[in-house]
């Protein structure tokens, strides 16, 4: 703070920015620990396609199934295991008949570890498998 000096008594006209600056760093802080929460299933870097497919509408949340580069399975982020996969995957689709399930794995695995993973799926129930993807920017 700063101190007119003399006799004058009146109301200061400059601007206080140290509490806009105090928002503005709490927002900060409370969107970096936010944001890592927003990604579903496990990150892997999925392959560049290029897509002219539309969503019909607004759909439910669909079931993230993700395969690592060590060709561990994971549903959202629990790890699963052999069995584990259709009995999740079973469990998710109890909740919410007709749910989608996409299906991200990383752009190092080989066509032949997918469809594994996808041939599991179909056993467990699921309709219909979606692939994700990264979107090539034209």
């Amino acid at each position: 703070m700063g101190f007119a000096a003399g006799g004058s008594k009146g109301v200061k006209n400059e601007i206080n920015v140290t509490p806009l600056v105090d928002v503005v760093l709490v927002l900060l802080i409370i969107f970096m620990v936010i944001t890592p929460m927003l990604q579903r299933g496990k990150a892997v870097n999925l392959p560049k396609a290029s897509t002219e497919e539309k969503e019909e509408g607004k759909q439910a949340d669909p079931v993230v199934v993700s395969i690592t580069p060590d060709k561990k399975v994971w549903v959202e982020s629990d790890e699963c295991d052999q069995g584990c996969l259709e009995a999740s995957v079973q469990k998710e689709l109890a909740k919410m008949p007709g749910r989608r399930i996409l299906l991200k794995g990383d752009d190092t695995l080989t066509v032949g570890d997918v469809r594994k993973v996808m041939a599991r799926l179909r056993e467990a129930g699921a309709k219909g498998v979606n692939l994700g993807i990264e979107e090539l920017k034209k």
